[in-house]
This record gives structure tokens, sequence and C-alpha cells, in this order.
């Protein structure tokens, strides 16, 4: 991600990416070591509109209506290791391990600038909180998934109708997309690019930051000083140095992504086992635990991603015994 910025403002300014991605890495890390809570929070929420850059750019290409809401309908499938692995990938990012854990992290810190600063305080939850999460939760999801959905469209209309399968970079890409669908497509999609970047480096340390801390009981969090969560804080800078590390050993920046969903759905399977099991159990969740149809729908999901992790698995194996 880190490098998907520095190779998004390189293909606007011209500036080279290798000088930018320490003072993009450094200001990130500022503002979660130094921002308050309230800071970080309204940040995300307006570099969230940067995702609605790939919506536009699905409309610039102009896309034939007909075609779009038939594959939409009816996908292909295949069992081959790339379809696979695609899909492994594509779930990997929508229920993503470290999401659980910043998810149910930002839940707190909302409560604690609340001023209920006592693990007492927080404990249980009103109807009141459980639908205002419950609306928070479906909108974010929903939008997430509208923008993927709209960035898949745009790049298969685009760079895959036009056999541009060998991105090696954010900066490829953008570029790439300009002659295909003008210069206006390629700058929306850099800036894409440079918010959602933004926008997922903090989460993916603060979200290792997090399990860590609870795993070993340290104070944590982002609203607290860091002089009084140092470790907290340095899982947080440690993470963000082998980020920068990563651009600097010759990773290809878009693989990096790729085999990181792909870990991700691997990953994910049975920790959704253990969220669905406990979010059955009363001795848990009290009066809220999950009802039927829920519980329906997310072993449905836990299932889908099983199959899918196993099915990769499987392909590989076979395909490797088959060479």
């Amino acid at each position: 991600d880190l490098g998907a910025i520095a190779d998004s403002v390189d293909s606007l300014t011209g500036v080279r990416a290798v000088w930018l991605v320490v003072p993009v890495a450094l200001g990130i890390l500022a503002l979660q070591i130094f921002g308050s809570y309230r800071l970080i929070a309204n940040t995300f929420k307006w570099l969230t509109l940067a995702l609605f850059a790939y919506v536009i750019d699905a409309f610039i290409v102009r896309p034939d209506l007909f075609e779009t809401l038939r594959a939409t309908v009816i996908p292909t499938f295949s069992l081959g290791p790339t379809y696979l692995a695609a899909l492994l990938a594509i779930l990997g990012t929508t229920i993503s391990p470290y999401l659980f854990f910043w998810q149910s992290s930002e839940e707190v810190e909302e409560e604690i600038e609340m001023g209920r600063t006592t693990r007492e305080s927080r404990q249980g939850a009103t109807p009141a909180e459980i639908r205002y999460s419950t609306i928070d939760v479906n909108v974010g999801m929903a939008f997430s998934n509208l923008v993927m959905y709209f960035i898949i469209l745009a790049t298969a209309l685009t760079l895959f109708r036009a056999g541009k399968t060998d991105i090696k970079s954010a900066a490829d890409a953008a570029e790439a997309l300009r002659p295909l669908a003008g210069d206006f497509a390629g700058i929306l999609f850099a800036a894409g690019m440079i918010g959602a970047g933004i926008l997922a480096v903090p989460i993916l340390s603060g979200s290792a930051a997090y399990a860590i801390a609870e795993a070993f009981g340290w104070r944590y969090g982002l609203e607290t000083h860091w002089s009084r969560a140092k470790p907290f804080y340095g899982v947080i800078a440690l993470a963000t140095g082998i980020g920068i590390a990563m651009n600097f050993i010759g990773i290809n920046p878009v693989d990096a992504l790729f085999d990181t969903a792909i870990v991700n759905g691997i990953v994910a399977p049975p920790l959704l086992v253990l969220i669905m099991l406990a979010a059955r159990n009363p001795k848990v969740m009290g009066e809220q635990r999950i009802g039927p149809v829920l519980a329906v729908l997310g072993w449905l999901a836990t299932i889908g991603l099983w199959l899918a992790a196993v099915g990769l698995a499987y392909t590989a194996i076979a395909g490797g015994r088959g060479g």
C-alpha cells in the first residue's frame, strides 16, 4: 500500500516513487502516534470519498449495459487454480481477518471518546447501540463491495480487454488507463489509489498492534497517549517499517497485495468458525446472540471460504504433481 501511494503520486507529479515511500510512511505514522482518535476517524471519513473515483472511472469507459448486467448476474466459473486464487483473494479482501480486530477495537475507542473510560462502563449494549452498529457495518460492507465491483468493471473493460495483464505497480495501471479511457480516468485512478492507500495503511498496522497488545495484555488504543502505550505504538512503527523495507527489496507491490489477499482468504475461515460459535453462544452474547437467518448466512459464508481455500490448495497440489 505504501508503494501504491508513492507510485500514484509519481504518476501525477513525476516525482520518483522511491523518494516518496519514506515521507508518506512517516506522515501516516505521525498521524497515528500524535493525532487524536477523532482526528484519525475524521481523516478516514473524508478519505473514503476518494474511493468514488473508481465509480466515476467505470462510467468514463462507457460499459455496454446489457453485457455488464449479463456478466454480473451470470458470472463465469472455473475450477482452475488462477480463477480459484482470484476468487479466494476477493473473499480474503472482503472478509479480512484483521478487520475483526479493527472493527471491535474501534467500537471500544468510540465508547472511550463518549466518556466510558472504564471496562465496567462499557459492558453490555443497548438495543439502540446494536441498531447503530448494525447500520454502520451494513453500510460499510455495502459501500466497500460496491467500490470493488466498479474497480473490477473498470479494469475488465480497459486493461483486461486490451490485454494488459502484466501490471507491476499502481503507476503502471494509471498510465495504462490513460490511452484507453483518457487522461482524466488515469488521474482519477491514481487519486483513488492515494486515498485508498492512506486509508488502508493505518488500519493494517493498527490491527496488528491491537491484536498483539490484547494478546500480551498491554495498554493500547489510538486515544491513548503514546507515552502510556509505547509497546502498542511500537508495533505500529515496526509494521510500518516492514512496509517501507518491502519497497526496497524488489518485491512487486501488485503481486504482494494479491498474495496477501490470498493469505487473508486462507486465515479467515478458522476465525469465522470461532466468531460464528461465539455469536450463537448465549454465555457470550446474552440476549444479543444472532438469530437463525444470520446464523445460516454466516455459516454459508464460512463454508464458502473453506471450499475456496481447500479448492485452491487441491488444484495447486494436483497441478504441481501433474507438472
